[in-house]
């Protein structure tokens, strides 16, 4: 018999389907792609895992007509895959994630976890 696998409902902390929408249509529709493979229990090939974050929290990395966008979710709540925040980096060349950025995430991460707890 053949495996069936659950897709995980996609939920969005407000503020990061604001940032997303900004986003351009195109830019969009493939970090989409890849939410959808991480609802479906993959990683896609533009994903990594966010160090520094505990473990569960991923960083979709998409260059994207030479700008940086970014979308960080987090599989490790309940049955649900939460996008936390959304953002364009300046620069496509630095590695780091602004500090900004990632106090951001911590924070929504951290009332997250509150939340659903």
């Amino acid at each position: 018999m053949a495996e069936t696998r659950k897709t995980r409902p996609v939920s969005w902390i407000k503020a990061a389907l604001r940032e997303f929408e900004t986003f351009p249509k195109r830019a969009r529709s493939i970090c989409l792609a890849a939410l959808t493979i991480a609802a479906e229990g993959g990683k896609a090939d533009i994903a990594k895992p966010m160090h520094g974050m505990g473990s569960g929290v991923f960083e979709i990395v998409l260059p994207f007509k030479g700008d940086a966008f970014r979308v960080v979710y987090a599989v490790q709540f309940a049955d649900e895959i939460w996008v936390v925040h959304a953002f364009q980096k300046k620069s496509t060349r630095a590695i780091k994630t602004p500090k900004r950025e990632l106090d951001v995430i911590k924070d929504r991460v951290k009332r997250l976890r509150e939340m659903l707890q």
